[in-house]
């Protein structure tokens, strides 16, 4: 499929008139080199973690790239390809450790099936609120309530029908579940949300997040109007 091409400033407006969002879906894309960086876009402006870097576009509207070394976490830079995994991960040892898990072997069984990009084959990520967006968008990622997002997932399934699968550990939940699964599978995917990601990016006890891939979007900021203004829906007027 060819990348999209489309007004996303109009796609964001109808996103959050319909979905009542608080702040802004987000745009994200991989880089392979620094030349894939727009000209004059800024780097972030210190060490962060991945779903941090969410926040700071969908709440402060901040536009920028991340480099390998700009991310904080290794569980996040290696999902999202920017470097290998760390042995304390590979082992179990780390989320063991933190009390996660009843046993290493648990751990590892997780950590192995965690989806990720072959380490090395990023160069850096980029942010940007989606009406801001100076990139294509592989990925558009939305952190909002349960109920809004069963209108995304209405919305995603108005067209061809069928069911969505979520796919998710309870860690690592918006670099590896919401942004390395969704781009990997080509589908949307929901996550609960992790304590990292709550703890260090904001996202609230009643908040879940959501990745989507940018080839679906239109068609899911076109079905939202007739989902969220059916005669059945909850959220109607």
């Amino acid at each position: 499929m060819a990348e999209t091409t489309c007004d996303y400033a109009a796609i964001a407006e109808t996103l959050k008139t319909y979905l009542g969002l608080q702040g802004s879906p987000v745009a994200f894309r991989f880089t392979h080199t620094k030349e894939e960086i727009p000209e004059g876009m800024e780097e972030a402006p210190e060490t962060l973690r991945h779903c941090k870097m969410i926040a700071m576009a969908r709440n402060e509207g901040k536009v920028f790239f991340a480099p390998s070394e700009k991310h904080l976490c290794n569980g996040g830079a290696w999902s999202l390809g920017l470097r290998p995994l760390t042995e304390s991960l590979k082992t179990g040892d780390f989320y063991y450790k933190l009390g996660k898990f009843g046993s290493r072997a648990a751990c590892r069984r997780t950590i192995d099936r965690i989806p990720h990009l072959t380490p090395g084959e990023t160069y850096a990520t980029m942010y940007a609120p989606l009406e801001a967006a100076p990139f294509a968008p592989e990925i558009v990622l939305i952190v909002t309530t349960p109920l809004a997002m069963l209108k995304l997932a209405q919305a995603a399934l108005h067209d061809q029908g069928g069911r969505l699968e979520a796919n998710f550990a309870g860690i690592q939940s918006v670099c590896a579940d919401a942004t390395a699964q969704t781009f990997l599978s080509g589908r949307p995917n929901f996550s609960l949300g992790c304590d990292g990601s709550r703890k260090f990016s904001g996202i609230e006890p009643q908040e879940m997040v959501m990745g989507i891939p940018a080839e679906l979007l239109p068609a899911i900021a076109d079905a939202i109007s007739c989902v969220t203004e059916a005669p059945g829906s909850v959220m109607r007027g």
